[in-house]
């Protein structure tokens, strides 16, 4: 397989400090609280985009265990192949969420409904639009059979290094 070399631009603060029992998603983090801390390097790159309401942050699973191909999700008792899955035990464990962006002071971003690790280390920021990021015709495979029970879901061990 071919190396492929990513860079932090910045690590999250959360009050997660522990994977047990963290929100599963950003639904289930409805208010709660952190914030990204950009290096300095790129403060020039958050320009306008204090404009948007919503961002898509991309980040590492830091502490996910090694991957596997099949895992049990949180939201199912049954195992399903990893990319069916936003589980973190991935080959490559790269997180995506849309959170709210509060605000922006020079080189930190006030961020809502965070379902991040504390100290998780960002990749990239992207802004979230609607028109590009939200499909009309959208089919949800294993997950369309179960109960919208991400608000009130919440972590184990399963995918920790552990």
């Amino acid at each position: 397989m071919e190396t492929i070399t990513l860079h932090r631009i910045g690590i999250l603060r959360t009050p997660f400090t522990r994977i047990n029992d963290m929100p599963i998603q950003p639904g289930g983090a409805s208010g709660v609280r952190g914030t990204l801390v950009l290096d300095p390097a790129y403060i020039t790159g958050l320009q306008d985009l204090d404009g948007f309401s919503h961002i898509i942050l991309i980040y590492l699973f830091h502490l996910a265990g090694q991957p596997e191909l099949m895992v049990v999700p949180f939201l199912d008792q049954h195992p399903h192949g990893v990319f069916a899955t936003r589980a973190p035990k991935r080959p490559n464990p790269i997180g995506l969420s849309i959170v709210r962006l509060i605000s922006i002071t020079e080189n930190i971003l006030t961020l809502e409904n965070i379902d991040m690790l504390d100290g998780s280390p960002v990749l990239d920021i992207k802004p979230y639009v609607p028109d590009f990021d939200q499909p009309d015709d959208v089919r949800t495979g294993w997950l369309s059979e179960r109960s919208p029970g991400v608000a009130t879901m919440r972590s184990d061990d399963r995918f920790t290094g552990e």
